[in-house]
This record gives structure tokens, C-alpha cells and sequence, in this order.
């Protein structure tokens, strides 16, 4: 026994005419009313159950969303123009921001980021204690003093390594800025597509309540119509059950005879 695939069942949109798979198609009833109201006003001719692709939905939500925060916002810049096709495409906005920076680092912006993490460590204050410990050390007590006190050339070379490390921690924070700058973009961009994204389940959601609404009062009007043809039944039942018993006594009284009668 073959199974029947549904993937190859095909439809037709009626926006656009053609043929495409039936599960890209949706029914417009169940969109959004603004997204419904937008399809219609351009396809004013179209049924009421038709089937639109997903493609012309997307489409179609895209304009929604811009004119949306258009009128919000005034003029969209394209953080928010970004937002808006990744809601129509359904598409996740969501980026590793510091791991695409750092794949674009050069050779300078590694180096100096190893250097500031170096510099900021405690294996810098340590080894850098241990080499002026060693240099004050055989300066003072060593047979070749090549640097005797006060150690002019361990200030030359103290102050080259400040001078040196200073623009290279500068670099570093450089960097860093640009990664929060990132991060903070992302951020706005996830927080504005969460906000629009609720606005809209809440939309869908007044529409489905209201949809229901509308069924269940349709079927208390049934069951109220068929409650009323039940008593109507019911009622002339019981005025044909009355009448038959009253016909049944009247032929019943009219042939019997009286008792004192003799024969």
C-alpha cells in the first residue's frame, strides 16, 4: 500500500496565477487583518477563502513593516530597513557580532590585541619585576656594570616600553569599541524585530478571538433555531396527541349505550 505525498500537490495563487506547491499557499482569512486588508486593496476582486503564495505574503508584509515604522519613525535607516526583510523572509536577525570582527582583523589589529592582553596580565607584572629585579641585580653586585646606578638606560628603556604600549593599548580599545558598537546594533535590531514581531501575534490573536467569537455565535443561532423547530414539533404533537384523544372520547361517548336501557 502506497502512501499519497502531499509535497507534490499543487495550487494555484490568486494573486499571481501560478502553480505552486499547495503547502506555500495560505488563506487569506487566516493573515492578519491589516496584511488581509493590504492584499484586498489591491485585489479587490479576490474570494473570500483565496490562496495566496508565501512569497507574495513575504512581499506583502515587507510593505506592511516599512510603512509601519515609517509612520513611526519618520525616515528608516537601514538598521531598520535590515529588520524589516528578516520579518518578511522570516529569516533570524541574530549574529555572533565578535566573532565576525575578529575574522576581519589584519596582522596589526591581532598583534595589538595580543599585546594589551599580554600588558594586562599578571604574567607581564610578573616577568617584568623579575627582569628588573635581575637588571638592578647585576647592575649593583655583577663584575660588568653596564648600567650603574641610577640605571639610566632602565629608565630609557622603561619610558620606550610606556611610550610603546600607551598607543598600542589605545589599538586594542579601538577594537574593542568597534565590537560593542556591533553588539549594540545587533542588539536594537533583535529588540525591534521581538517588538514588531509581538505586535503582530497580538494582531493575529485579536483576529483569531474575534473569529471564534463570530463561530460560536453562529452556532448558537443553530442550535437556538433547532431548539425552537423542537418545541414547534413538540408542540404539535402534543395538539394532535389532544385531539385524538378528544375524537377517540367523542366516538367512544356517542355509541354507548345507558345503563337502565333493556333490550
Amino acid at each position: 500500500m502506497t502512501s499519497h505525498d502531499h509535497s507534490t500537490d499543487k495550487g494555484i495563487c490568486s494573486l499571481t496565477g501560478q502553480s505552486v506547491p499547495r503547502r506555500e499557499l495560505v488563506s487569506i482569512d487566516a493573515l492578519r487583518p491589516a496584511l488581509a486588508d493590504a492584499i484586498r486593496k489591491d485585489h479587490p476582486d479576490l474570494p473570500a477563502h483565496a490562496l495566496v503564495s508565501q512569497d507574495q505574503i513575504a512581499l506583502y508584509r515587507s510593505r506592511y513593516v516599512n510603512a509601519m515604522l515609517a509612520s513611526e519613525r519618520g525616515e528608516m535607516n537601514e538598521l531598520d530597513r535590515q529588520v524589516a526583510d528578516s520579518l518578511a523572509s522570516s529569516e533570524l536577525i541574530t549574529s555572533n557580532t565578535d566573532d565576525e570582527i575578529d575574522r576581519e582583523r589584519t596582522f596589526g589589529q591581532r598583534l595589538a590585541d595580543n599585546v594589551a592582553s599580554f600588558g594586562g596580565s599578571w604574567a607581564f607584572l610578573i616577568s617584568f619585576g623579575v627582569v628588573i629585579g635581575f637588571w638592578i641585580t647585576i647592575n649593583m653586585t655583577g663584575a660588568t656594570a653596564f648600567d650603574p646606578y641610577p640605571f639610566i638606560l632602565l629608565n630609557l628603556i622603561l619610558s620606550c616600553v610606556a611610550a610603546v604600549q600607551a598607543p598600542v593599548i589605545m589599538m586594542s580599545q579601538q577594537r574593542q569599541e568597534a565590537k560593542d558598537r556591533a553588539r549594540s546594533r545587533n542588539d536594537y535590531q533583535v529588540n525591534l524585530k521581538a517588538e514588531l514581531e509581538i505586535r503582530h501575534l497580538h494582531e493575529k490573536m485579536d483576529h483569531l478571538v474575534n473569529r471564534q467569537w463570530q463561530r460560536l455565535a453562529e452556532i448558537q443561532e443553530v442550535q437556538i433555531e433547532l431548539l425552537q423547530e423542537l418545541r414547534s414539533a413538540q408542540t404539535s404533537d402534543a395538539k394532535d396527541a389532544r385531539a385524538a384523544i378528544s375524537t377517540s372520547r367523542a366516538r367512544s361517548g356517542g355509541s354507548a349505550k345507558p345503563r337502565g336501557s333493556k333490550t
